[in-house]
């Protein structure tokens, strides 16, 4: 994701600075590659999409309760999260929430 931020616009880099200190950056252990292959075995999404995978991968390995995503192409999506979750249980995994900002966030003026 560092990587990823490096190219993205100015007000998106500043809201993650931002987070810095609630967030911590971690590494890619074998076992996230492992699970990032297996979704690519199953065909969830292609090679082109592998950071995309990765990125599910590592929050599952991590035990993330939830991925928050504008990625409706490969990550947010209705029929892609069904087949995500059925590999982190065939891999011994918990399922993972996923959902879009909208889905999660709190509005303080008004009743959700």
């Amino acid at each position: 994701m560092v990587d990823e931020l490096a190219a993205a616009p100015d007000r998106v880099r500043s809201f993650f600075r931002n987070l810095a200190g609630y967030v911590q950056i971690q590494g890619i252990s074998r076992e996230a590659v492992e699970l990032r292959n297996a979704y690519l075995a199953a065909g969830i999404v292609g090679p082109a999409s592998h950071d995309d995978a990765q990125h599910v991968a590592l929050a599952t390995v991590l035990d993330c309760w939830a991925i928050v995503s504008w990625n409706f192409r490969h990550i947010v999506h209705a029929r892609k999260i069904p087949y995500y979750n059925g590999v982190n249980q065939g891999e011994g995994y918990k399922t993972i929430a996923i959902h879009t900002p909208q889905e999660v966030i709190e509005y303080e003026d008004k009743e959700v």
